[in-house]
């Protein structure tokens, strides 16, 4: 089923919840990719135990990806939207393989590469979905003072 350019995304009071709750995670999902970012660092040049928190962290949010691709398409969201939210588990899977997978070729070196793209579609969701929430807010508050 597509979706016309003129789909209304005003929201009905549930609507706007479950699209703040959808933010909330991506940030939650954002926050934590920012830290594993960090602790990669700490453990590279700082003290190597800070790897076995890097690796800890991503298995316990990585389940959070499959949450934001289910929820995406639960509620209205554009288009672009719902691709970085599928991006995001699909990168993941390539960055467990990129690391995991014993191979001839050195895929390890595509790891980190996956990982800033992956920093990358997640910092994006965060902003396009803060326009559509903002821009709804900045709607309805026009709305309200107009009535």
């Amino acid at each position: 089923m597509a979706l016309s350019s003129n789909f209304n995304f005003a929201p009905t009071a549930s609507r706007r919840w479950s699209q703040i709750g959808f933010y909330t995670v991506a940030v939650l999902f954002n926050l934590c990719l920012t830290i594993q970012v960090l602790t990669v660092g700490l453990a590279y040049f700082y003290n190597p135990q800070w790897w076995d928190t890097h690796v800890w962290l991503v298995r316990g949010y990585s389940g959070l990806s499959l949450v934001l691709l289910v929820w995406v398409y639960l509620i209205p969201f554009p288009r672009r939207v719902r691709s970085l939210a599928a991006s995001m588990p699909i990168l993941l899977g390539l960055q467990f393989l990129t690391i995991h997978l014993k191979s001839p070729l050195p895929l390890g070196v595509l790891h980190p590469l996956f990982g800033f793209t992956l920093f990358s579609a997640s910092t994006t969701l965060v902003h396009r979905v803060w326009q559509i929430l903002s821009t709804k807010s900045d709607v309805e508050d026009t709305a309200l003072t107009n009535d």
